[in-house]
């Protein structure tokens, strides 16, 4: 098991880090550092003996994070920004069909489940559209869905209730 990155390479984070909840100071879940951000390699060791394990420090966050492998590249290495995120929700701007079937009209909300950043035709996401059925999308076929605002009614014990 030999590392592939050398103290001070220059990376790139391929996936939003979040803390795992081994991050001082921050709560399970918090974002700490966004897809696509570079940073170089301070430290290389290893969890559980057979995982290799970069303390990367990204100067633009002002953060040092524990990586894993799978989840950097080389900073030189060429990099295609997406819109989505994973778990964002989209919607579709054209009717999409698949072997003559409407699998999806204009509008229709779906969730973005994986991107694939190197496809000919630009980026591509597998979007889930809630019929059990996964698809893959080109990014231009796709916008962020409209936010919904939930509201919260109060009532006279002091609980609340959604809308």
């Amino acid at each position: 098991m030999l590392p592939k990155y050398d103290y001070g390479d220059r990376v790139r984070v391929i996936r939003n880090v979040r803390d795992d909840g081994t991050f001082p100071g921050k709560v399970m879940g918090d974002f700490l550092v966004r897809r696509g951000s570079i940073g170089y390699v301070q430290n290389v060791g290893s969890f559980l003996q057979d995982e290799i394990i970069y303390s990367v420090h990204f100067l633009d966050e002002n953060i040092v994070v524990g990586c894993r492998e799978e989840e950097l590249i080389s900073g030189d290495d060429p990099w295609v920004p997406s819109k989505y995120e994973f778990r964002d929700k989209v919607i579709t701007l054209i009717p999409l069909s698949a072997k003559g079937e409407i699998i999806a009209e204009k509008g229709s909300e779906g969730q973005v489940l994986k991107i694939i950043r190197d496809m000919p035709g630009g980026v591509m996401y597998h979007v889930h559209f809630g019929d059990g059925r996964l698809f893959m999308i080109p990014e231009t076929a796709l916008d962020f869905a409209p936010v919904v605002e939930r509201k919260l009614k109060y009532t006279n014990d002091e609980s609340t209730s959604e809308e």
